[in-house]
């Protein structure tokens, strides 16, 4: 799975000249956290309504809201905004709140219940997706105990439609950038709470969430149950707006500085023990001298027998 970076590293820019001059220190500071960086920051996503929204669509979004806090902003006015037509007044939102993701609702005659995803490359629109919101339960439909704000999910994508099919796998992409977290090296079993499992069925992306319940077992590995939470919902795809392969490359292409640099003449055996060669220069042997070295001193009968053939050479 790509990892889609949100600003480009290409363009070499003074963050104080991009933006209004800042008139205090604060200011500055936020502003130069705006700046591309090699390791970013975590992906705000941005909420906002349209001009008409139903129940179902409002909900939704609060639910999504929730699972994405902290990392999200929801805008409590409606927009008039029609991001197929025109997709400019959110970029300005993206820049203005500095969003990388955002989520559109709203609701017509033509598309009910119509939810829109997307995300943002250097503050300009990448892809989106428009889905239609089917079969919708939400938080509070289901009375169990929830899981708490900012739990990593577990992502889990089910059915060949997400590798064979490219529009679902692009969709698969979008999700993993919407709700995942910050990049770890290492997991406690005890804090994977929260599974959220997409399916594909009859064109079709199901959404469902479990909380993730360890249970005695007698042994040293507990007994895994999965208790369902919510929301559940059935999307359905309508209609798309993907970028070309030449922007998605270089929206996922990596900087040079974070890619692993290969060390010469190290390797590892099978037992993980670090084996390395050292290239030394030939010596002269003729050179070296070896006269220090006990083991290799001459005994009394070897310099014996030099003193007599020296003076047999002299007669």
């Amino acid at each position: 799975m790509s990892y889609v970076y949100t600003k480009c590293l290409c363009k070499k820019y003074s963050p104080i000249l991009s933006y209004r001059k800042p008139t205090s220190h604060k200011g500055k500071k936020a502003i130069i956290n705006r700046e591309p960086k090699l390791i970013e920051n975590k992906k705000q996503t941005l909420f906002l309504l349209g001009r008409n929204s139903s129940e179902v669509v409002s909900k939704c979004m609060k639910d999504l809201y929730h699972l994405k806090k902290p990392d999200a902003s929801m805008l409590s006015r409606k927009n008039d905004i029609t991001p197929f037509d025109d997709v400019s007044p959110i970029e300005i939102f993206s820049k203005k709140q500095d969003a990388s993701l955002f989520v559109f609702g709203s609701n017509s005659k033509k598309r009910p219940n119509n939810l829109i995803i997307g995300r943002m490359y250097d503050h300009n629109l990448l892809d989106m997706f428009e889905f239609g919101i089917e079969n919708y339960k939400g938080l509070l439909d289901f009375h169990t105990e929830k899981i708490s704000t900012g739990m990593k999910p577990c992502l889990l994508f089910s059915g060949p439609q997400f590798v064979d099919d490219p529009i679902f796998n692009r969709v698969q992409n979008l999700f993993v950038d919407l709700f995942q977290r910050e990049k770890v090296d290492a997991l406690r079993l005890q804090g994977v709470e929260h599974v959220m499992h997409f399916t594909t069925a009859e064109e079709k992306i199901l959404l469902r969430n479990y909380r993730i319940l360890l249970k005695k077992s007698g042994c040293s590995i507990p007994r895994i149950e999965l208790e369902e939470i919510g929301p559940s919902v059935d999307f359905k795809i309508r209609r798309t707006r993907l970028a070309s392969d030449d922007l998605f490359k270089l929206a996922c292409k990596q900087p040079k500085a974070l890619k692993a640099r290969k060390v010469k003449n190290i390797s590892r055996d099978a037992f993980g023990t670090k084996l390395g060669r050292l290239h030394v220069k030939q010596h002269n042997i003729a050179r070296l001298q070896t006269r220090k070295m006990k083991g290799l001193r001459k005994t009394p009968a070897e310099k014996k027998l030099k003193r007599d053939q020296k003076k047999k050479n002299a007669k």
